[in-house]
């Protein structure tokens, strides 16, 4: 399932002496639309690297969004907003859902979603770490892969880092760079056809 992860993080210039909670309420109520460069890495229950990945996102909210995996292999994942879509470009094998039963209570759904952040999690601070300051979101109900997830914020209070536990005791971990807040993006990034000769499975 790690394959599949999409996550929307950005940046944007909150006040000094903000919160990481303030923060990053203040990210979803003014961040209309995004871009970054993404690392993900997976690490067992000891902390040893399992999987690793990297791409690029954008996204336009609410609930459109485009992820592209590069390395080790190549993905397209893509939300229209109705419907979320998945591209191994590898096997050309495409899966469609709706978007909500795709999303459900995750990390994408905290990012992208409505202002209402607290309607689907528990937030609370848990103070600095690594010189970046960290908030801990609980879902509130159990629809979702998560146990917990943590973000970080940088000095120049910058999203750059999460951290998502599951029940098994892994730990993703993703960080951004050459973040954009804002940026015009084509609708086109956001509507996907099936390529010729793939496989579709679920609802189209």
């Amino acid at each position: 399932m790690y394959k599949y992860l999409a996550l929307f993080i950005f940046i944007f210039p909150f006040t000094a002496h903000a919160s990481a909670i303030e923060k990053l309420k203040t990210f979803i109520a003014s961040t209309h639309s995004a871009q970054a460069e993404f690392t993900q890495e997976v690490q067992d229950k000891k902390g040893k690297r399992i999987q690793s990945a990297s791409g690029s996102m954008q996204f336009v909210r609410p609930g459109k969004f485009r992820w592209e995996y590069r390395k080790p292999y190549e993905q397209v994942i893509v939300g229209d907003g109705v419907k979320f879509w998945l591209h191994d470009v590898e096997l050309n094998q495409v899966t469609v859902k709706k978007i909500d039963a795709a999303l459900g209570s995750s990390p994408a759904a905290l990012l992208s979603g409505s202002n209402e952040i607290e309607r689907g999690f528990v937030l609370k601070d848990t103070g600095a770490r690594d010189d970046l300051d960290w908030l801990q979101a609980l879902p509130r109900t159990q629809d979702t892969s998560f146990e917990k997830i943590l973000m970080a914020f940088n000095a120049q209070s910058e999203l750059v880092a999460m951290e998502l536990h599951d029940a098994f005791g892994h730990k993703t971990v993703l960080r951004f760079s050459k973040l954009k807040r804002n940026p015009r993006l084509s609708p086109k990034l956001f509507k996907f056809v099936p390529p010729k000769g793939a496989d579709v499975l679920g609802d189209e």
